[in-house]
């Protein structure tokens, strides 16, 4: 197996996974400063061992990632390496055009020069964009995205779509919503929400908490992702959600309840990119692979906040 992004939230725990059951594992990251890289590198000593083999290797560089390819010859590729964040994507496009379109072009070059069985790569619910019927089905259009973020996830969709027709790879995106949990990313709001109620310092809450997000905890995301790696399709979409979109303000409090802290809340407007809530329809993907996540948001955020005190240090 080929897990790219293998040191970030979603692609370690895969790997952590795929090794478990005894999988060989040729993990690739770039270790972006984007956020801190000494959580990336504690992440990458939990995987650890002699079925684990690392290169530090940017997917936008071709020649590297050839040469990846040509070594490992991987039977699968679970292509995870992005930059990622919406709002980030406002302040540096061209960090995303480099990673998540010319770093996924040159994968699918790699898949069609060495074809794997199954090439399974990460969209997004971003990709839905201005929809406003909800929850959001695989049928739906996605032609109105609201960053630039989701605009290179969409592209990707386009592109595995002509490499699959054109190569006969099979090739599956999936589009992943608001995954959270132990070891995630420190730009997303678990992590954010936890230190700024811990620290007594005050949440943004954005457009008043008048927001709702499906949030998918890791553990859902990782069975659902290796069902579809474990089964090829000509080229396929799959929405993978907790199909049950929670308040804003509802979370936080779930958080408070977690962390036995009350937070401070500093009201702020709608953000540029952003929209207002997210819900995923899952049913395709319980159709095709007898899954669909179903953790609540209350068992998963108190396994996470088990997890944050630990690692960070808090009482």
């Amino acid at each position: 197996m080929l897990v790219t992004g293998v040191a970030g939230f979603i692609g370690m725990h895969c790997a952590k996974r795929l090794l478990a059951r005894g999988d060989t594992v040729i993990g690739v990251d770039n270790l972006s400063p984007y956020y801190s890289v000494t959580l990336k590198e504690d992440r990458l000593k939990l995987l650890a061992g002699r079925n684990f083999s690392f290169d530090k290797v940017d997917v936008a560089n071709a020649a590297a990632l050839k040469r990846i390819f040509a070594k490992g010859k991987p039977d699968r590729v679970l292509h995870l390496a992005a930059q990622a964040g919406v709002r980030y994507s406002l302040e540096n496009p061209a960090a995303y055009v480099q990673a998540n379109v010319v770093g996924f072009a040159n994968l699918l070059e790699c898949c069609r020069e060495r074809p794997p069985r199954h090439l399974v790569f990460a969209s997004s619910s971003s990709v839905y964009g201005a929809n406003n019927k909800l929850p959001w089905s695989e049928s739906q259009a996605v032609d109105r995205p609201l960053s630039m973020y989701a605009a290179t996830k969409k592209s990707n969709e386009l592109m595995a779509h002509v490499y699959s027709h054109l190569y006969g790879v099979p090739m599956t995106g999936l589009r992943y919503f608001t995954v959270y949990g132990p070891w995630g990313r420190p730009d997303m709001s678990p992590m954010l929400f936890a230190r700024a109620i811990l620290d007594g310092k005050p949440i943004p809450v954005f457009n008043k908490g008048e927001m709702q997000r499906d949030f998918t905890y890791v553990d859902d995301i990782v069975e659902g992702t290796i069902r579809v790696l474990d089964k090829p399709a000509p080229y396929a979409i799959y929405n993978i959600g907790n199909h049950e979109p929670v308040s804003l303000l509802d979370y936080i409090r779930a958080l408070e309840r977690v962390l036995g802290r009350k937070a401070k809340l500093k009201m702020k407007p709608m953000q540029p990119g952003d929209v207002k809530a997210t819900y995923a329809d899952t049913r395709a993907l319980k159709a095709a692979v007898g899954f669909a996540p179903r953790t609540p948001l209350s068992a998963g955020l108190e396994r996470f906040a088990q997890w944050f005190k630990s690692y960070y240090g808090y009482k």
